[in-house]
């Protein structure tokens, strides 16, 4: 072992005094592994909310490493403090993503981290079509139910009085149906739904206090709350009592509402969403691409370098 490390330090001390390490080969290599690094990160990712928190990861160790260089120890190991806690809740937010990437490098499957994951997204139009559906047998069985639909930025979970239970499960109608029943630990609060996932289940909203919501019951309230302080959402209301449909927006509540209406209100509502647009292309089509721009680059440039008497020929 000593042998190995001693082989190591000789040859890292010959590539230092020779040079190599500042030449411009060894600093393009060190250059393509980052570019490597970046690409394999947003292969993981597969998200672009994901990729707004890695930004954000990106830009805090940016500023600890500029504290270091400005001499600012204090702030530095403040902000040294924040990056780990900030680690820590990516290592968690993105529990699956790291665990299939561990799986492939397990595998030796080196390939596969470099191609963006195909598994098959639900569409907006889906994400609406299997609300709809759920819905629909939910009202005709009378069973109570409340879905929170994220519209634009994420909510905070401070808008929330209990943030609920996390299970970032894709969405399907069987699955809202099954959360809902009276028999299952998960049926008492609301649902929050973001783009095609099912991001948290018993989820506590806060109640409308205004003098119109207190005819109403509790599920219309707190999707009149939710309404009133989050605009970026809207609230589906299945009422228990008599199996009617709402929906909430504003701090205002339509009702009561066919499953046709539904479906035009969401679809209306719901802009097409590029939150499970993948951001790293796959790296076949991204070599046929460049590929094709640089053929079509070099015909213009020689049709511009050769001269006109040779294009005349031609």
């Amino acid at each position: 072992m000593n042998t190995l490390w001693q082989q190591w330090l000789t040859w890292r001390q010959g590539l230092i005094s020779g040079g190599w390490a500042q030449s411009w080969q060894w600093k393009a290599f060190d250059f393509g592994l980052i570019l490597v690094l970046a690409y394999v990160i947003l292969v993981l990712i597969g998200e672009r909310r994901s990729l707004w928190m890695v930004r954000g990861f990106i830009l805090l160790m940016l500023a600890t490493a500029i504290a270091r260089i400005l001499h600012l120890e204090r702030f530095a190991l403040v902000l040294t403090l924040v990056v780990v806690i900030s680690g820590v809740s990516m290592a968690i937010e993105l529990h699956s993503e790291l665990r299939r990437f561990l799986e492939q490098l397990g595998q030796l499957r080196f390939s596969a981290l470099f191609r963006p994951d195909d598994r098959p997204s639900l569409t907006p139009d889906d994400t609406v079509g299997e609300i709809v559906d759920a819905v629909k047998e939910l009202s005709q069985n009378r069973t109570g139910a409340l879905i929170i639909l994220e519209t634009a930025d994420p909510i905070d979970d401070r808008d929330f009085r209990v943030p609920g239970v996390r299970l970032n499960a894709e969405l399907s109608k069987e699955l809202l149906q099954t959360i809902f029943q009276t028999s299952t630990l998960l049926h008492d609060g609301a649902v929050l739904v973001r783009a095609s996932r099912i991001v948290a289940a018993s989820v506590i909203l806060p109640i409308s206090e205004r003098t119109a919501a207190r005819r109403l019951g509790t599920r219309h309230r707190a999707a009149m709350g939710i309404t009133e302080r989050v605009k970026e959402c809207v609230c589906v209301v299945v009422s228990e009592e008599t199996g009617s449909i709402s929906l909430a927006e504003a701090g205002m509540l339509n009702r009561p509402i066919t499953s046709s209406k539904l479906r035009e209100l969401l679809e209306e509502r719901l802009s097409p969403a590029s939150d499970r647009e993948a951001v790293a292309p796959d790296l076949r089509n991204l070599g046929q691409k460049a590929w094709r721009h640089l053929g079509t680059l070099t015909a213009r440039l020689l049709h511009f370098l050769l001269p006109s008497t040779l294009r005349e020929k031609k």
